[in-house]
């Protein structure tokens, strides 16, 4: 059984989404006291949003570079369109994983009928191999596995006796589980990996950290089972995260990631100047036809490493 203090809890700030819609959103990364768990280098939870009362998401083509998206929904509707070429919806259920690489650009868009609209947005950072490969988008449907107290589906890596057929450029894990009320779910898990678990509908205990709904609970590598618990009388939500360290440097700005300050102004200029790197986004109808990329800050950008991975609260700064 964990201890209190082997689970760094992290929570959440309030973010207005891009785009002349702006929704808010609550991300838990990255933070000062947590840049990545694994290559899970940005996370976003939203909702649940009545579309047909605040608009809901209308986010113009964007860029991205060094990076995948993870787009995960637990109820509504999302359009996306991207520069592979793919025009597919985000449903419940269903994983859309978009690859960056040297370049892409995408938009997103809840439907009309999307009625409530609630989820996550994750990003992986790239490692250096792969950070440089062609764009890519891959469309998936996880199995449904049924557990004594849980429903889990396994996005990315493996869980459960499960591995789920996406690839991934690093060692990842990525997976949604659902708690039945007051169940309690042990869950073999790979010592090699830090892991990460963002509360979508709470409280959920993990070891012995009560999260609330919104925030995150990290535990650092040498675990081989985590204890899921959720002490309420409604079904708890989760995703579960996870991965060997990343042991790259990573700079973050805006929708990049990259290695360097000057990569990262490279990239923005291109993207303002139309360079085919980010190719062209079809079919969007939106009031813009593209996200116009904020100024660079005074200040050069620093590089992101992850904190010690230590279950000492005094390491994670």
């Amino acid at each position: 059984m964990l201890r209190v203090s082997d689970v760094q809890v992290v929570t959440s700030r309030d973010v207005p989404l891009g785009g002349p819609r702006a929704m808010t959103v609550r991300r838990t990364l990255p933070q000062r006291a947590r840049s990545l768990i694994g290559a899970w280098c940005f996370a976003d939870h939203y909702g649940p949003d009545d579309v047909t009362r605040t608009g809901g998401m209308d986010v113009p083509p964007h860029p991205h570079t060094g990076l995948q998206t993870v787009s995960w929904l637990f109820s509504g509707e999302i359009e996306h369109r991207d520069t592979t070429g793919a025009h597919a919806m985000v449903r419940p259920g269903e994983l859309n994983l978009m690859t960056g690489g040297s370049g892409v650009a995408h938009s997103e868009v809840s439907t009309p009928d999307s009625g409530v609209l609630h989820g996550v947005q994750l990003w992986t950072a790239l490692p250096e191999s792969a950070r440089h490969a062609p764009r890519a988008f891959v469309h998936h449907v996880p199995d449904v596995l049924r557990l004594d107290g849980a429903v889990v589906r396994v996005l990315l890596g493996t869980l459960c006796g499960s591995t789920s057929p996406v690839p991934t450029h690093t060692p990842l894990l990525g997976a949604e589980v659902v708690l039945e009320p007051c169940a309690e779910v042990v869950l073999d898990v790979s010592p090699e990996f830090e892991h990460g678990v963002l509360v979508d509908e709470g409280p959920v205990v993990f070891g012995d950290a009560e999260l609330a709904r919104a925030e995150l609970g990290y535990l650092a590598p040498g675990a081989r089972q985590i204890t899921l618990t959720n002490p309420g009388d409604r079904p708890a939500r989760l995703m579960l995260l996870g991965g060997e360290p990343f042991g790259e440097p990573v700079v973050m700005w805006w929708n990049f990631v990259g290695r360097t300050h000057e990569e990262i102004a490279g990239y923005r200029e291109e993207w303002e100047a139309g360079s085919e790197r980010f190719g062209r986004v079809e079919g969007y109808r939106g009031p813009v036809q593209r996200l116009p990329a904020p100024p660079l800050p005074n200040a050069r950008l620093k590089a992101r490493m992850a904190p010690p991975s230590s279950g000492d609260p005094s390491a994670w700064g």
